[in-house]
């Protein structure tokens, strides 16, 4: 394993790491005392840090006093790899969509105040973006963005952004929180998010929300193009975001 800069290292979680390996690679066959021989950790950390990881189910302590990787894992797990079938299925559909339209599809979430971008599929003639998947850009800034929030309460909305500088891209970004709301309202109206030059001048975007079974939204879709294309293509895009976003929730 690589140490990348000792200076912010946690020796902690490097044990617990250790240990979790040791679990993983004989589940049901280690006691404490095994892990402590294979590790060379000494007993009273190796007893903190099973009682710790214990309590918050990274592991479970069987009967004869064996240990197994907990249910927290199996919950990460599922997110994983959730992640990596969403990028994949929106490959798979965008790339009819973002033909019909004739512009670029991108997928993203939400972290935090940013959104994440996920995946693109481009156009035969696709615009230059400045987002690219593994970039973060504010969400009030972007359709995405609107789209995802747009499913918070306000009040929510308010506590996420009670920090922010809300820097503006643009002349058309929103400034503050209450000017976002007004926009996450219109969302919510709507049923898409739009972003008319918030982020680029002389771009528009329109989203939508990919939500999951129990309808939280898990990530959101869009279609990117230059301004002097979007009031002719603005009624399919909206048909195409819709039914994209709608494609991608059924599967999730």
């Amino acid at each position: 394993m690589e140490r990348t800069d000792r200076k912010y290292w946690v020796p902690a979680l490097e044990r617990a790491h250790e240990v979790l390996h040791c679990i993983a690679a004989r589940p049901s066959r280690m006691r404490m005392m095994d892990l402590v021989s294979e590790t060379g950790i000494n007993k009273s950390t190796m007893f903190s840090l099973l009682q710790t990881m214990e309590t918050l189910q990274w592991v479970n302590r069987e009967k004869g006093e064996t240990y197994a990787l907990g249910p927290v894992f199996a919950t990460l797990g599922r997110a994983y790899f959730s992640g990596i079938d969403l990028v994949a299925q929106f490959q798979r559909l965008a790339a009819g969509a973002a033909e019909r339209i004739g512009e670029t599809a991108q997928l993203a979430r939400l972290e935090g105040i940013h959104i994440l971008y996920l995946a693109k599929k481009e156009a035969p003639a696709p615009v230059r973006l400045v987002s690219e998947p593994g970039m973060r850009i504010p969400a009030y800034a972007t359709a995405m963005g609107k789209a995802l929030l747009a499913n918070m309460p306000d009040e929510r909305v308010r506590t996420l952004f009670a920090n922010a500088a809300f820097e503006r891209f643009t002349d058309k970004t929103a400034s503050n929180v209450d000017a976002l709301l007004g926009q996450l309202e219109q969302v919510r109206q709507l049923g898409y998010a739009v972003d008319e030059e918030e982020v680029v001048n002389g771009i528009a975007c329109i989203a939508a929300a990919v939500k999951d079974p129990g309808g939280v939204p898990v990530a959101a879709v869009s279609f990117t193009m230059p301004l002097p294309r979007w009031e002719a293509k603005k009624p399919d895009a909206r048909k195409e975001v819709l039914r994209l976003a709608e494609q991608l929730s059924s599967l999730q």
